[in-house]
């Protein structure tokens, strides 16, 4: 089990790096996640197009589905970044796992764990400590909270999407095109100047590292990782993502001097819930062997 953890943090830091290329990119963020989704969905089409054993028509009808909650999603995501900044965004985030325990309990007709609930719960002490929000960033913290209940969703759908026996290349290369057909679609409806859609110098690049290494490889990269962990356990090594990010907008951007002391605080918080549940699985098991 300890080379998918390591896989799993490995994934967390590309993801952590999505954060700083949205900042980067001057798109608007549905043109910018048109663009991520149709580079990342042509790829799949013309180069990894998945030779796996065929796809019932349910399955491809949801993974399609998901798709939307993706794009909208990464919509939501970007925006905030857009209306505040990494920090902002990323802490918002990291209420995700609050909704996916939600989310997961639901899926399996269960009450949630306890304990799933109260490291979720965790998150959100942690979230005020290390943003000590200002009126002026408000809006983009609840559009990155709004983000990451779409991002417990899909996650939810992915593991049980995964459990079906879909093929990872499949699933990703179909809510790709559902997340492209989603985000064209919004950008369309905002009626954009063709100015607004293309991008210009270093944009290429960041689009394309973005599309690729960043959704492409990353993407299918967590949907593979599903088959050894829950969608809850792999939402909560994700909440290091807003850790490494806020550490690389504050080396990058400088994000750090607008952060209020107790980011230090609110890190160890989230640090510290992410490895309770693996100690705690840990622990459970030695007394269960130490009992036979």
């Amino acid at each position: 089990m300890q080379k998918p953890y390591f896989q799993l943090h490995a994934l967390v830091v590309v993801l952590a790096f999505t954060a700083v290329l949205g900042h980067l990119i001057n798109l608007s963020a549905p043109v910018l996640v048109s663009w991520r989704t149709g580079i990342a969905a042509l790829v799949f089409l013309l180069v990894i197009r998945p030779k796996s054993s065929p796809t019932t028509a349910p399955h491809t009808k949801t993974a399609l589905a998901t798709g939307i909650l993706l794009g909208a999603h990464w919509m939501t995501f970007f925006a905030a970044i857009k209306l505040s900044n990494i920090t902002i965004c990323l802490t918002g985030l990291a209420t995700t796992s609050v909704f996916t325990a939600l989310a997961e309990a639901i899926q399996e007709k269960r009450l949630p764990r306890p304990f799933e609930l109260l490291i979720g719960a965790i998150m959100i002490p942690s979230m005020v400590m290390i943003v000590g929000v200002a009126e002026t960033h408000l809006l983009g913290l609840l559009i990155a909270i709004f983000s990451a209940m779409l991002a417990a969703s899909f996650t939810v759908i992915n593991k049980a999407l995964v459990r079906s026996g879909m093929a990872p290349a499949a699933i990703t290369q179909y809510e790709m095109l559902g997340a492209f057909l989603t985000c064209l679609l919004t950008s369309l409806t905002m009626q954009l100047p063709l100015a607004a859609w293309i991008p210009h110098g270093l944009d290429w690049l960041w689009l394309f590292i973005l599309a690729i290494g960043c959704t492409v490889i990353a993407y299918e990269w967590n949907i593979k990782l599903l088959r050894h962990f829950s969608a809850f356990e792999t939402t909560l090594a994700i909440n290091f993502e807003p850790v490494y990010g806020i550490i690389m907008a504050a080396l990058l951007f400088g994000e750090h001097k607008q952060l209020d002391p107790l980011f230090l605080l609110g890190a160890a918080i989230i640090l510290a819930a992410n490895f309770a549940k693996p100690l705690a699985i840990l622990i459970k098991r030695r007394k269960s062997s130490s009992q036979e």
